[in-house]
């Protein structure tokens, strides 16, 4: 159990780190991972708001929280850098669809930045199915229900 409440954690502050590197650094280190690009419907491939900081920022927050929790500086950065190609995934997935960036996808919001991770720690670590289903569908429900606090206090920029 303490395990996935670390998994927990460790998907909160890839989702997390970015958010507070922004308020810190502002425009530091903010280019998009994109580098503005478009795709081939026009559509920028992911957005501003996927930027190279909150890649780094991400990645290593949660490399350095799994290294104080014994997981290692290596799981816990290929965790974290897994957990934010699911959200570029999704951000792929919503311009595809039209949707501007920082639209509310439910589900494809969380879901992907959530399960990639989980399966890596299901195949290195002693963490079962039903457990890293838990993980999943508890991050997803927190990110739903915690998003317009977080919102409502000024640290993130839109309620979902």
């Amino acid at each position: 159990m303490i395990l996935a409440l670390e998994l927990f954690v460790m998907l909160v502050l890839a989702n997390g780190a970015p958010v507070v590197a922004r308020k810190v650094f502002g425009p530091v280190w903010s280019a998009p991972v994109d580098g503005g690009r478009l795709w081939r419907d026009g559509q920028p491939m992911l957005g501003k708001s996927k930027t190279w900081r909150g890649v780094v920022f991400g990645t290593l927050s949660c490399g350095l929280f799994a290294m104080a929790v014994g997981l290692g500086l290596v799981f816990g950065c290929l965790f974290g850098a897994l957990g934010l190609t699911g959200d570029m995934i999704s951000s792929f997935i919503k311009r595809r669809k039209g949707m501007p960036s920082s639209a509310r996808a439910l589900g494809l919001d969380q879901i992907p930045e959530a399960a990639l991770p989980i399966i890596l720690a299901l195949f290195c670590l002693p963490l079962g199915w039903l457990l890293a289903l838990a993980v999943v569908v508890l991050f997803t429900l927190s990110n739903i229900l915690l998003s317009p606090l977080l919102f409502r206090l000024g640290i993130r920029r839109h309620p979902h």
